[in-house]
């Protein structure tokens, strides 16, 4: 086989939406499950045949609340899969779920089925915490499921945490992530909170309500980072943390810049050269898959350069970071604009260089989308200037030529 790929699964229910989500999901639309299911399963078949050449090495099945779906569809997918595409044999499947939506005949059932990684929202271990933000579960809950996916026998397990929540202080985060720790995930993604627009949320702050600051945020972000290091959980992207070994492949894909094929309402892929998407909207996707229009919302061709912006703003959220042979070589542009930037951050405490790779401090990732922006500025310019000195030489050579014609 060739080239690996990633599938993602979008599974757009929830029993409620949370107050500072955006993602397309959906709460009260079970009546529309059924109906979701078979428009999902014509999209794998129908998607399978342009991956015939690759090996699928991960599965994210993603919302929403995939959990809530039901083991039964979620089954049925897994299967349906395994029959259209060709699986990798250390396959990595992961499923999100919510601590409420799952027990142990579930996870059992899953695993058989070949989920061997499940990702749970924890986000916080203090229960007003949650409420304040219409988490449908408690802490007592997600001990309860942890406990279900080791005795479904589960090995590879993600928390996700989030700080900046509404009322959150030092104290209560540093005992959320010491709650998190005593349940010894392979995994944590831990998130500052962000105030998305047209959320509920969004619309309490501006009613007034506070929340953590960035400098409060920072100060959680930092001591996360050390606490997490000396657990063995080591820092490999800005918000997410692992156990050798259990980096989450699937996410790797996304960060590294490798293919991934997204299918479901709202999904986003990056495949065969071009970055799509599909309608976000459930009952136009559901109706146009089954009576066979197209269901692609957006599609573009990604340019070579385009690759390159996306090399420096994806591997730069890892501690892989970027190289500069590497970067040359691929983009066929000149790194030395941004070698000089970097080594200006190196002093500043924000950037590090470790053998030839350059990559973010963990200062530097708190400041990422600000020193990204810059980097990509300093692109932008370099590739422009490149422009026209080829316009310049071309135009040189065009006039030598002329002139000898003349002679």
């Amino acid at each position: 086989m060739g080239e690996c790929l990633g599938l993602y699964l979008h599974i757009p229910f929830c029993r409620s939406k949370c107050d500072y989500c955006d993602f397309y999901s959906l709460a009260g639309r079970e009546d529309r499950m059924d109906d979701y299911q078979k428009a999902l399963l014509r999209h794998i078949v129908e998607s399978a045949e342009a991956a015939r050449s690759f090996s699928v090495n991960s599965i994210y099945i993603g919302g929403g609340t995939p959990t809530w779906y039901g083991e039964k569809r979620l089954v049925e997918l897994l299967h349906t899969i395994k029959r259209r595409f060709t699986l990798s044999k250390d396959v990595e499947i992961t499923i999100e779920a919510n601590p409420d939506s799952v027990d142990e005949k579930m996870l059992r059932h899953l695993r058989r089925a070949g989920v061997n990684r499940i990702s749970m929202g924890m986000q916080s271990g203090c229960d007003q915490e949650l409420q304040a933000v219409h988490r449908p579960h408690t802490y007592r809950q997600v001990v309860d499921a942890v406990t279900a996916v080791r005795r479904a026998k589960i090995t590879n397990l993600n928390l996700d945490l989030i700080y900046g929540l509404p009322g959150q202080t030092e104290e209560s985060w540093h005992k959320t992530v010491e709650k998190a720790l005593i349940l010894n995930p392979e995994h944590l993604s831990c998130y500052g909170l962000t105030v998305e627009e047209g959320t509920p949320l969004a619309q309490r702050v501006a009613r007034g309500e506070q929340l953590p600051d960035e400098d409060q945020q920072a100060a959680l972000y930092l001591w996360t980072v050390k606490r997490l290091a000396e657990a063995g959980c080591e820092q490999y992207e800005i918000s997410n943390f692992a156990k050798r070994g259990y980096q989450s492949r699937h996410n790797m894909k996304y960060w590294m810049g490798h293919p991934y094929m997204g299918l479901g309402a709202a999904a986003h892929s990056d495949f065969g050269g071009r970055r799509y998407s599909f309608l976000s909207d459930l009952d136009q996707y559901i109706d146009h898959m089954l009576q066979g229009d197209a269901v692609v919302d957006e599609s573009e061709q990604i340019t070579r350069r385009e690759r390159g912006s996306e090399y420096l703003m994806l591997r730069m959220r890892t501690v892989h970071g970027i190289e500069e042979w590497e970067y040359r070589r691929e983009y066929m542009m000149n790194f030395e604009p941004i070698a000089a930037k970097l080594a200006e951050f190196e002093q500043r405490g924000w950037a590090r260089r470790r053998g030839r790779r350059w990559q973010f401090t963990p200062e530097g990732f708190l400041l990422s989308n600000q020193l990204i922006g810059q980097l990509l500025e300093l692109q932008e310019n370099a590739s422009l200037g490149g422009m026209l000195e080829r316009v310049r030489r071309n135009r040189e050579a065009q006039k030598e030529n002329k002139e000898s014609n003349e002679s």
